[in-house]
């Protein structure tokens, strides 16, 4: 009787993709729906209203690009210089523009920004991935974030290839933590941003009641580890299929059709890894892989022998999935298909073969004493001694003694923690990890921070900073740290060193209250981000030059009034501790959890604001022969950041009046004031010029009422397209600064 169990059918779909080399495959599963109706302004009013004109012919970015006379045209005008004026010499502003000369002097260097959509694998339609990518920008750049040193790539994990990923989707982690870190300290990608909005699938349990791991003892598998150090014996199918089934596995078909072949193999590891028994890597709380290799008396849950039987499966996994007999496209499927658990089971086999060895023990020797060699540790201290002096650690020079191990006496620096141990081994996982694994094995290294008095760091809690010696620094996931970036430098995910925290021991930790933020984005909101972004407006037969305009901010022209007076960090009540608990005396072990708040002076005025909400600020595009002239019906309001304390509850979500700075129609606005509804429409451009402390006045405001926004440089990228990408992105508020941040600030 034929078997249409879920998990026979899961096997035939894994023995197809290695039996099919030559069968066409769709490895695009994009799901994209370009007819996906925008929502109109009632249900979303941050989308622009976009008045269509008459006669308008389908228009999409593909048939622009089809005529290469006018592609070649465009790729010159890219090297001329940006407009100064508009119309531009020699046009009137009466007249129209065909589609060719509208490109040329309307959208030349325009970032084209492409929402997309991905299906899930083996989920159900409701749980998708969504991204963001940039096109057509000439040479200004890209979305990706630029590694600090080499030991930091290990936050991402690209499942096919050792290069870096080049589109988020190729990474195991969601969102992808390659593209996650803008151009300026605190800020992250369009593409982070729209990931947030996505609905990973659940985790997927596949079971098999004949497929069971044989139990064997601890030495056997980590013999079978240290020969697969040397190789794989992939050109030898009987020796293959002996070690496996021998040693490791049951197979239940080895008297009538034994498994030799390897494609079976893959399907039988798969089902053996799903079983629940084994730790599931991609869960946060497990993702601190050396607490369970470290040592076996201190090992958690005593699960040190299960990770290294765990971590055998997963390599002999792995090593066939890359098997030389296999095709890339073949290869690149399967990955595309694992369920997650067994994807970060993948990842530890590579993490583990590129950083482990494991050095030999007597026969008869106790396994549970083994001793590993660790293949980067040379690398890994280097970053550290840069990371410390990226952070102006206050104890710099005694940590650089330690790093540097010349006394033999001390214990090595892989054995101060299971955080040390991780770091200095290089077995961090891709995630969020690494920040808390560098700063910790930091720590670790000064002898003057106390015990236990900053071990409550942990990845687990992101919205944490500590102060140290009379300086704080805060997690890049933190309110706290990505409102004061701008003041400081962001590394490898930290934001310091920032200004001290009176309310703070001298030693110890702050856990952050921040409310989610209220902006959301939907799939139609992302599947159309190309056409709410349109720097032409609808599609047309021709395009009035009149109906464009050319913005250009004085940012010579800024306040110098503000000034950071003070962060102010205030317990909430329920979290309080007793009486014998004091802040200055407070148990280490369990940080407090406080509201903040940054207190700024203006013209000899203190105004606090709360730092109440977890927005995001968004690094924008950058374009290129800018400034490039704005459509009239994307709707906006400039200001001077000194003006923005007078503006209460922008594009109504707390549901507060709006009294609009200056008169309306006053300079500096793109449109007439208008009603309070519209201004759920429009977009707030703030004007943050000058010192840093504008441009923190601006995030504290946002962060105060619960607004994410655009973060614009305008050395590389223009104010209209500043707007449009808030259009684009759903957001209602765009930071103008200038300056391009220190090329190491954002790791």
């Amino acid at each position: 009787m034929e078997d249409h169990s879920p998990m026979s059918e899961a096997k035939r779909r894994l023995f197809g993709i290695f039996r099919s080399h030559s069968s066409a495959s769709d490895r695009n599963s994009h799901d994209r729906d370009r007819k996906s109706p925008r929502r109109p302004s009632s249900a979303n009013p941050r989308s622009p209203r976009r008045r269509p004109r008459p006669h308008s012919p389908a228009r999409t970015p593909e048939s622009r690009k089809s005529n290469a006379s006018y592609a070649s045209e465009a790729l010159e005008a890219l090297e001329a210089p940006g407009l100064t004026e508009w119309p531009p010499e020699g046009i009137s502003k009466d007249e129209s523009l065909k589609q060719g000369k509208a490109m040329e002097w309307i959208a030349s260097g325009v970032p084209v920004i492409k929402g997309i959509r991905h299906s899930i694998p083996h989920a159900p339609e409701k749980y998708y991935n969504l991204y963001a990518t940039c096109e057509g920008n000439g040479k200004a750049g890209n979305d990706r974030a630029v590694p600090f040193t080499a030991p930091f790539t290990a936050s991402s994990f690209r499942l096919q290839g050792p290069d870096p990923a080049e589109h988020p989707w190729e990474t195991l982690e969601h969102p992808s933590l390659s593209f996650r870190t803008g151009s300026r300290p605190g800020t992250v990608t369009l593409n982070h941003w729209v990931s947030l909005s996505g609905k990973p699938n659940p985790a997927i349990e596949l079971r098999e009641p004949g497929m069971k791991p044989r139990e064997v003892e601890l030495s056997t598998v980590l013999e079978r580890l240290i020969y697969l150090e040397s190789g794989f014996e992939e050109d030898y199918e009987d020796l293959m299929y002996h070690n496996l089934y021998k040693k490791l596995l049951k197979d239940p078909d080895k008297f009538l059709s034994p498994h030799k072949a390897m494609e079976k193999q893959i399907a039988d590891l798969i089902i053996v890894l799903s079983r629940s028994e084994w730790i599931d890597f991609s869960r946060p709380e497990n993702q601190v892989v050396a607490k369970f290799f470290t040592s076996a008396a201190y090992t958690d849950q005593g699960r040190y022998k299960l990770f290294f039987h765990q971590l055998l499966l997963s390599m002999e996994l792995d090593m066939r999935i890359h098997s030389k007999h296999h095709a890339d496209w073949a290869k690149e499927q399967l990955l595309s298909q694992l369920p997650p658990k067994i994807a970060w089971d993948l990842a530890l086999a590579r993490k583990w073969q590129e950083c482990m060895s494991i050095e030999r023990y007597k026969t008869g020797g106790d396994p549970e004493q083994i001793k590993f060699h660790l293949l980067i540790k040379k690398s890994q201290v280097k970053a550290l001694r840069r990371f410390a002096r990226a952070m102006k650690w206050p104890n710099l020079v005694k940590v650089d003694n330690i790093l540097k191990e010349r006394d033999p006496t001390v214990k090595p620096l892989e054995n101060r923690s299971s955080d040390a141990m991780s770091y200095f081994t290089g077995m961090i996982l891709p995630g969020v990890t690494l920040p808390w694994l560098i700063m910790n094995s930091l720590i670790d290294c000064d002898d003057d921070v106390g015990a236990n008095a900053l071990a409550a760091l942990t990845h687990m809690h992101p919205n944490s900073g500590f102060q140290y010696k009379g300086t704080t620094y805060w997690s890049s996931m933190s309110i706290v740290g990505k409102v004061l970036a701008p003041t400081c430098r962001e590394v490898a995910g930290w934001i310091g060193p920032v200004r001290p925290a009176p309310d703070l021991p001298r030693i110890g930790i702050a856990r952050i209250r921040q409310r989610r933020p209220k902006q959301l984005l939907t799939i139609s909101d992302v599947l159309s981000m190309t056409e709410r972004s349109d720097p032409l407006g609808p599609p047309s037969d021709s395009y009035p030059v009149a109906e464009y305009q050319l913005l250009l901010p004085d940012s010579d022209d800024f306040h110098d009034t503000v000034r950071i007076e003070k962060l102010a960090l205030k317990p909430l009540p329920s979290a309080s501790p007793s009486p014998p608990q004091s802040p200055g005396s407070k148990d280490p072990s369990r940080p407090i959890i406080y509201d903040a708040a940054v207190q700024f002076a203006i013209e000899g005025r203190s105004w606090p604001l709360r730092l109440s909400y977890d927005v995001s600020f968004i690094s924008a595009y950058p374009c290129a022969r800018g400034p490039h002239p704005l459509f009239y019906d994307y709707e906006y309001k400039s200001v001077k950041v000194s003006e923005i304390l007078t503006i209460k509850d922008w594009g109504g979500f707390n549901n507060h009046t709006n009294p609009s700075p200056g008169e309306p129609g006053s300079p500096g606005s793109g449109v007439k004031d208008k009603q309070n509804d519209y201004d759920a429409e429009r977009v707030l451009v703030i004007e943050a010029f000058g010192v840093p402390d504008n441009e923190v006045l601006a995030r504290a405001w946002c962060s105060h009422w619960g607004l994410s926004a655009i973060i614009a440089d305008v050395e590389r990228t223009c104010m209209p397209c500043a707007i449009r990408e808030a259009y684009a992105a759903c957001v209602n508020v765009a930071i103008l600064v200038e300056g391009t941040a220190d090329e190491e600030s954002n790791a």
